[in-house]
């Protein structure tokens, strides 16, 4: 039972990743997400059911539209499939055994919390890595989404609204202190260099960081990205795939590092005490 539990949730990450490909599209296309059919953004032929099948149109097809037969870009199968990835290891690390006589429910509003949190970086990572940019679009409405599901973990956690001054402001403000952070890291850096080193929709990821890691992880992600990023750079520019002053999307680098941190920050931090304590 727990193995059908988990093929459904990754079969939702699938459908999920889907949705993600068509909202990127429409959303530099300037087209809403809800009116009409998905097409071929070549010969804008309206797709069938089975050319939108998660990966397996993608296979079945060989890669390449069903009526212009112009080839279909890897991002596709890629974004469909690491959501999936994503939504398992939230499942087993939020819910693990569905079964379990712990379960409870601020676990299951928490992995919730997480798939939202999860989808929208998703969407900033791809779109920024395509078009080197970070949407208002996105990280305004994501601030509302990620301000609603702190209030809810809280409550949840301290149990009801009683002492509503140390249960729920108190640590609601903490959420915000650490989105205030985040973006603040990143206005200090873009005042400095007159947004040279970052650009303004960075300032609001590091918010949305903020948001979703909480005061205490939030350093973490932001350590674990400029680390990642420094290396991974210096790679690009040794075998010559980009120069020193060439630009770079950094939410490629923060956003893997805040969906590490939001899943395993704990096991980080420890990893972390444990070397560096030798």
């Amino acid at each position: 039972m727990f193995w059908i539990v988990l093929v459904f949730v990754f079969g939702f990450g699938l459908a999920i990743g889907s949705f993600l490909n068509a909202y990127i599209y429409r959303l530099h296309a300037e087209q809403s997400v809800m009116k009409g059919r998905s097409f071929c953004p070549w010969c804008k032929k309206t797709l069938r059911a089975k050319d939108l099948l998660p990966i397996v149109s993608f296979v079945l097809l060989k890669a390449k539209c069903r009526f212009c037969k112009m080839k279909i870009s890897w991002q596709y199968p890629l974004v469909e499939a690491g959501t999936a990835f994503l939504f398992v290891l939230g499942y087993l690390h939020f819910i693990g055994n569905p079964f379990s006589d712990t379960l409870v429910l601020a676990d299951v509003a928490a992995f919730v919390s997480y798939l939202c949190a999860a989808t929208i970086f998703l969407v900033i990572f791809v779109y920024d890595l395509k078009y080197y940019l970070i949407l208002d679009k996105v990280t305004v409405p994501a601030f509302f989404v990620l301000l609603f599901f702190a209030i809810l973990s809280i409550v949840l956690q301290k149990g009801a609204f009683s002492g509503w001054v140390s249960g729920v402001a108190l640590p609601l403000l903490l959420y915000l202190a650490a989105g205030l952070i985040g973006g603040g890291f990143f206005a200090l850096q873009f005042l400095i260099s007159r947004g040279k080193w970052v650009g303004g929709g960075d300032i609001r990821l590091g918010v949305l960081m903020g948001m979703a890691l909480g005061l205490k992880q939030v350093f973490l992600a932001l350590f674990l990205a400029y680390v990642g990023g420094s290396l991974i750079s210096l790679g690009l520019i040794m075998f010559k795939k980009k120069k020193l002053n060439s630009q770079i999307p950094f939410a490629v680098f923060l956003v893997p590092s805040t969906l590490a941190v939001l899943l395993y920050g704990g096991a980080i931090s420890s990893w972390y005490i444990t070397i560096f304590s030798l």
